[in-house]
Protein backbone atom coordinates (compact mmCIF):
# COMPACT_ATOMS: atom_id res chain seq x y z
CA UNK A 1 0.00 0.00 0.00
CA UNK A 2 2.80 2.03 0.95
CA UNK A 3 4.30 2.10 -2.30
CA UNK A 4 1.10 2.65 -3.43
CA UNK A 5 0.13 6.17 -2.34
CA UNK A 6 1.05 8.36 -5.50
CA UNK A 7 -1.99 6.17 -7.15
CA UNK A 8 -3.95 6.81 -4.63
CA UNK A 9 -3.40 10.33 -4.69
CA UNK A 10 -3.79 10.45 -8.46
CA UNK A 11 -7.25 9.01 -8.16
CA UNK A 12 -8.15 11.54 -5.33
CA UNK A 13 -7.03 14.99 -7.32
CA UNK A 14 -8.35 13.80 -10.55
CA UNK A 15 -11.95 12.71 -8.60
CA UNK A 16 -11.36 16.84 -7.28
CA UNK A 17 -10.62 17.92 -10.48
CA UNK A 18 -13.77 16.49 -12.19
CA UNK A 19 -16.09 17.55 -9.71
CA UNK A 20 -14.65 21.51 -9.81
CA UNK A 21 -14.36 21.32 -13.06
CA UNK A 22 -17.99 20.64 -13.77
CA UNK A 23 -19.56 21.84 -10.93
CA UNK A 24 -17.45 24.90 -9.51
CA UNK A 25 -18.22 28.69 -10.12
CA UNK A 26 -15.81 30.10 -12.87
CA UNK A 27 -15.30 33.41 -13.88
CA UNK A 28 -17.50 34.54 -16.90
CA UNK A 29 -15.01 36.02 -19.54
CA UNK A 30 -16.07 37.25 -22.87
CA UNK A 31 -16.24 34.92 -25.74
CA UNK A 32 -15.12 32.26 -22.89
CA UNK A 33 -18.03 32.13 -21.40
CA UNK A 34 -18.52 28.47 -19.59
CA UNK A 35 -16.03 26.83 -22.16
CA UNK A 36 -13.03 28.03 -19.97
CA UNK A 37 -13.64 24.92 -17.36
CA UNK A 38 -11.81 23.51 -20.28
CA UNK A 39 -8.12 24.52 -19.01
CA UNK A 40 -9.10 22.85 -16.26
CA UNK A 41 -8.63 19.06 -18.75
CA UNK A 42 -6.85 20.74 -21.96
CA UNK A 43 -4.23 22.36 -20.51
CA UNK A 44 -2.95 19.63 -18.06
CA UNK A 45 -3.15 16.93 -20.56
CA UNK A 46 -0.43 18.84 -22.44
CA UNK A 47 1.66 19.52 -19.63
CA UNK A 48 1.38 15.82 -18.97
CA UNK A 49 2.61 14.77 -22.52
CA UNK A 50 5.69 16.85 -22.30
CA UNK A 51 6.49 15.37 -18.86
CA UNK A 52 5.99 12.18 -20.37
CA UNK A 53 8.01 12.92 -23.65
CA UNK A 54 10.70 14.38 -21.89
CA UNK A 55 10.67 11.31 -19.77
CA UNK A 56 10.97 8.89 -22.79
CA UNK A 57 13.75 11.07 -24.07
CA UNK A 58 15.69 10.37 -21.00
CA UNK A 59 14.97 6.67 -20.87
CA UNK A 60 16.17 6.59 -24.78
CA UNK A 61 19.53 8.44 -23.50
CA UNK A 62 19.67 5.70 -20.57
CA UNK A 63 19.30 3.15 -23.22
CA UNK A 64 22.12 4.68 -25.28
CA UNK A 65 24.33 4.97 -22.70
CA UNK A 66 23.62 1.50 -20.96
CA UNK A 67 22.25 -0.66 -23.99
CA UNK A 68 19.91 -2.13 -21.40
CA UNK A 69 17.02 -3.22 -23.20
CA UNK A 70 14.78 -2.72 -20.44
CA UNK A 71 15.28 1.64 -20.93
CA UNK A 72 14.12 0.72 -23.93
CA UNK A 73 10.76 -0.43 -23.43
CA UNK A 74 10.19 2.19 -20.84
CA UNK A 75 10.60 4.69 -23.18
CA UNK A 76 8.54 3.73 -25.45
CA UNK A 77 6.08 3.11 -23.66
CA UNK A 78 6.29 6.69 -21.98
CA UNK A 79 6.16 7.73 -25.28
CA UNK A 80 3.31 5.60 -26.26
CA UNK A 81 0.98 7.07 -23.34
CA UNK A 82 2.26 10.98 -23.82
CA UNK A 83 1.00 9.94 -27.86
CA UNK A 84 -2.51 8.99 -26.28
CA UNK A 85 -2.13 12.21 -24.12
CA UNK A 86 -1.50 14.41 -27.02
CA UNK A 87 -4.67 13.06 -28.63
CA UNK A 88 -6.32 13.95 -25.89
CA UNK A 89 -5.23 17.15 -25.75
CA UNK A 90 -5.71 18.00 -29.45
CA UNK A 91 -9.36 16.80 -29.19
CA UNK A 92 -10.28 19.10 -26.48
CA UNK A 93 -8.39 21.53 -27.46
CA UNK A 94 -10.61 21.16 -30.98
CA UNK A 95 -13.52 21.16 -29.15
CA UNK A 96 -12.39 24.36 -26.95
CA UNK A 97 -11.44 26.58 -30.50
CA UNK A 98 -14.81 25.35 -32.35
CA UNK A 99 -16.99 27.01 -29.50
CA UNK A 100 -14.63 30.05 -29.14
CA UNK A 101 -12.81 30.99 -32.32
CA UNK A 102 -15.46 29.84 -34.30
CA UNK A 103 -13.82 26.69 -36.21
CA UNK A 104 -12.12 23.00 -34.54
CA UNK A 105 -8.72 23.28 -36.52
CA UNK A 106 -8.31 27.54 -36.94
CA UNK A 107 -4.69 28.23 -38.93
CA UNK A 108 -2.81 28.68 -35.99
CA UNK A 109 0.76 28.11 -35.59
CA UNK A 110 0.51 26.23 -31.92
CA UNK A 111 -2.00 23.81 -33.32
CA UNK A 112 -0.06 22.85 -36.32
CA UNK A 113 2.99 22.45 -34.25
CA UNK A 114 0.78 20.06 -32.21
CA UNK A 115 -0.31 18.16 -35.29
CA UNK A 116 3.01 17.89 -36.65
CA UNK A 117 4.81 16.96 -33.14
CA UNK A 118 1.68 14.17 -33.39
CA UNK A 119 2.97 12.81 -36.69
CA UNK A 120 6.64 12.67 -35.46
CA UNK A 121 6.18 10.50 -32.60
CA UNK A 122 3.37 8.41 -34.22
CA UNK A 123 6.35 7.71 -36.80
CA UNK A 124 9.10 6.75 -33.94
CA UNK A 125 6.23 4.19 -33.12
CA UNK A 126 5.88 2.86 -36.95
CA UNK A 127 9.77 3.27 -37.14
CA UNK A 128 10.24 0.72 -34.41
CA UNK A 129 7.55 -2.07 -36.20
CA UNK A 130 10.09 -1.74 -39.04
CA UNK A 131 12.72 -3.50 -36.99
CA UNK A 132 12.67 -7.05 -36.31
CA UNK A 133 16.21 -6.83 -34.99
CA UNK A 134 15.68 -5.87 -30.81
CA UNK A 135 19.09 -3.74 -30.33
CA UNK A 136 18.85 -2.46 -33.75
CA UNK A 137 15.19 -1.71 -33.50
CA UNK A 138 16.23 -0.03 -29.85
CA UNK A 139 19.39 2.00 -31.07
CA UNK A 140 17.84 4.02 -33.99
CA UNK A 141 14.49 4.59 -32.30
CA UNK A 142 16.07 6.01 -28.87
CA UNK A 143 18.37 8.56 -31.83
CA UNK A 144 15.28 9.41 -33.24
CA UNK A 145 12.76 9.62 -30.02
CA UNK A 146 15.69 12.34 -28.77
CA UNK A 147 15.68 14.22 -31.76
CA UNK A 148 11.92 14.14 -31.77
CA UNK A 149 11.59 16.27 -28.26
CA UNK A 150 13.97 18.15 -29.42
CA UNK A 151 11.88 19.29 -32.25
CA UNK A 152 9.04 19.26 -30.37
CA UNK A 153 9.87 21.82 -27.53
CA UNK A 154 10.73 24.53 -30.42
CA UNK A 155 7.41 23.20 -32.61
CA UNK A 156 5.32 24.04 -29.42
CA UNK A 157 6.69 26.34 -26.99
CA UNK A 158 9.48 28.66 -29.26
CA UNK A 159 7.61 29.01 -32.75
CA UNK A 160 4.09 29.99 -31.69
CA UNK A 161 5.61 32.98 -29.17
CA UNK A 162 7.61 34.56 -32.52
CA UNK A 163 4.59 34.30 -34.50
CA UNK A 164 1.11 35.47 -34.34
CA UNK A 165 -1.34 32.68 -32.70
CA UNK A 166 -4.49 32.81 -31.11
CA UNK A 167 -3.19 30.70 -27.88
CA UNK A 168 -2.80 32.88 -24.66
CA UNK A 169 0.87 33.41 -24.31
CA UNK A 170 1.79 32.82 -27.71
CA UNK A 171 2.13 35.97 -30.19
CA UNK A 172 1.44 39.04 -28.16
CA UNK A 173 -1.70 37.54 -26.42
CA UNK A 174 -1.68 37.97 -22.67
CA UNK A 175 -1.28 34.60 -20.89
CA UNK A 176 -4.35 33.26 -18.88
CA UNK A 177 -3.50 33.94 -15.75
CA UNK A 178 -3.21 37.68 -16.29
CA UNK A 179 -6.27 37.96 -17.29
CA UNK A 180 -8.68 35.76 -16.23
CA UNK A 181 -7.47 33.07 -13.96
CA UNK A 182 -8.74 33.95 -10.30
CA UNK A 183 -7.44 32.36 -7.01
CA UNK A 184 -10.04 29.47 -7.39
CA UNK A 185 -9.61 28.04 -10.57
CA UNK A 186 -5.74 28.24 -9.97
CA UNK A 187 -6.95 26.13 -6.86
CA UNK A 188 -8.29 23.68 -9.45
CA UNK A 189 -5.90 23.99 -12.68
CA UNK A 190 -2.92 23.42 -10.58
CA UNK A 191 -3.83 20.27 -8.57
CA UNK A 192 -4.66 18.88 -12.33
CA UNK A 193 -1.02 19.47 -13.38
CA UNK A 194 -0.06 16.72 -11.11
CA UNK A 195 -3.46 14.50 -11.35
CA UNK A 196 -3.04 14.20 -14.93
CA UNK A 197 1.08 13.86 -15.08
CA UNK A 198 0.38 10.68 -12.43
CA UNK A 199 -2.26 8.73 -14.29
CA UNK A 200 0.28 9.25 -17.29
CA UNK A 201 2.38 7.74 -14.86
CA UNK A 202 0.85 5.25 -13.84
CA UNK A 203 -0.62 3.89 -17.20
CA UNK A 204 2.47 3.54 -18.60
CA UNK A 205 3.79 1.26 -15.22
CA UNK A 206 0.86 -0.94 -16.25
CA UNK A 207 2.00 -0.84 -20.00
CA UNK A 208 5.45 -1.82 -18.86
CA UNK A 209 4.38 -4.64 -16.55
CA UNK A 210 2.32 -5.79 -19.36
CA UNK A 211 5.26 -6.13 -21.82
CA UNK A 212 7.36 -7.62 -19.76
CA UNK A 213 5.12 -10.63 -18.37
CA UNK A 214 4.42 -10.68 -22.46
CA UNK A 215 8.33 -11.28 -23.14
CA UNK A 216 8.38 -13.44 -20.19
CA UNK A 217 5.50 -15.76 -21.67
CA UNK A 218 6.98 -15.67 -24.93
CA UNK A 219 10.35 -16.56 -23.94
Amino acid sequence: MKKNWWKVLSVLILSYVILKGLLGVVPRQPILNESIRNVYFHVPLWFGMTTLLLTSAIYSIRYLRSNRIGDDIVAVEFANTGIMFGLLGCATGSLWANFTWGEPWPNDPKLNGAAVAMLMYIAYIILRGSFDDEQRRARISAVYNILAFAVFVPLIFILPRLTDSLHPGNGGNPAFGKYDLDSRMKMVLYPAFIGFTLLGVWITELRVRMRRLQATLDE
